[in-house]
């Protein structure tokens, strides 16, 4: 089991999925969560939705993590064969120049790295300020915009960084590009999985969504499709036991436990959800963090607003460098989402969803 679940972790992370372009990551996830479904479908932009009876008269539990990482979007060749581009998701500057990239063309993927003006030939005052997106571009080796077109590329093939999936030297820690978000992806897989042997009173959903780094695109239409009681966003938060972060502005840590969110810029979490879970986890030894996000908001934010309500909250996991080429999360910190998560909706019956209702 443990080597296919580091095969999994390793062909979510380094599959691309570009917001709007999340096919070919998708169809990975499909692969491994449909021996654990009943039905596996799609909405019509693209999100995956697997279906697992427990009980068919029970609550549906809605579990959701987002297939599309932050990648980009080519948007013009130049005459000298470079190609200029627009960000897809949250891309911040100081992260972007000297990376190496994939451009994913028709003809197959083409390597590339991000440049810009070199320091050297730029005024004294020009190399105190970071780089502005709009002056980077992408140089594949192609020498005019025929060459590139040659190659495969056109506007509108989506970029993705590259980073290979690794186990680092302390083993629980692991590297790769893309954790956000597919490690929510992973968690709704395994949650799946361990649900399957066990009498549960729900009917489970496992979702991959589509289009979240760009606006929660996928979680509007996944929602509506699935109609659930409850829903829970599986999401990667901020870890903040780097140097230079202050306790008060990131409270986890890896290892920790799943982040419980309590706030976000897109929700607030139900408070009967949130309590129910927070007890559980009590109740059985489970570690888990408090956090919250002023900046950012997941799927959660859509999740909650569906036709007359749903009760929601994020469970995330503590992440490095989100948003880069790459970062690092902890394998506990996977397990125990998991675990909080299964024993959540095995203890979710009708009766205890009127009782979380009420609060």
């Amino acid at each position: 089991m443990e080597d296919k679940m580091l095969s999994m972790f390793k062909e979510l992370t380094e599959t691309p999925g570009a917001p709007g372009h999340e096919g070919p990551v998708r169809e990975v996830m499909r692969k491994y969560i449909t021996p654990y479904a009943d039905e596996v479908y799609t909405d019509n932009l693209g999100s995956l939705i697997a279906k697992q009876v427990g009980n068919q008269e029970g609550p549906k539990v809605m579990v959701a993590g987002h297939l599309d990482e932050v990648a980009f979007m080519i948007t013009m060749i130049t005459d000298k064969g470079f190609l200029r581009f627009q960000p897809l998701g949250g891309w911040w500057e100081q992260v972007m120049l000297a990376q190496r990239v994939t451009v994913l063309t028709r003809k197959g993927p083409i390597e590339g790295i991000i440049g810009s003006t070199p320091p050297h030939i730029l005024s004294p005052e020009a190399r105190k300020k970071p780089v502005d997106k709009k002056n980077m571009f992408i140089d594949i080796g192609a020498s005019s915009r025929e060459e590139a077109e040659d190659f495969g590329v056109r506007p509108g093939d989506t970029v993705v960084p590259i980073c290979p999936f690794s186990v680092m030297k302390n083993e629980k820690l692991m590297m790769a590009k893309a954790w956000d978000n597919r490690i929510g992806c992973a968690i709704a897989i395994e949650v799946l999985r361990q649900l399957k042997e066990e009498k549960h009173p729900t009917t489970v959903f496992g979702v991959g969504t589509v289009q979240e780094e760009v606006g929660l695109r996928g979680a509007q239409t996944s929602v509506n499709a699935v109609g659930p009681d409850i829903a829970f966003a599986v999401d990667v938060g901020i870890a903040g036991d780097t140097p230079g972060i202050k306790k008060e502005d990131a409270q986890s840590r890896l290892g920790g436990g799943p982040q419980l969110l309590l706030f976000d810029a897109s929700m607030i979490p139900h408070r009967g959800l949130r309590d129910f879970v927070i007890a559980t986890a009590d109740e059985l030894g489970i570690p888990y963090q408090f956090d919250t996000v002023a900046g950012g908001g997941t799927d959660a934010g859509r999740l909650h607003l569906h036709n007359k309500g749903v009760p929601s909250m994020v469970i995330s996991v503590a992440t490095r460098y989100i948003h880069s080429h790459a970062a690092i999360l902890h394998r506990d910190d996977f397990d125990n989402a998991v675990k909080l998560l299964v024993e959540v909706i095995k203890r979710l019956d009708r009766a205890k969803l009127e009782e979380i209702k009420q609060v």
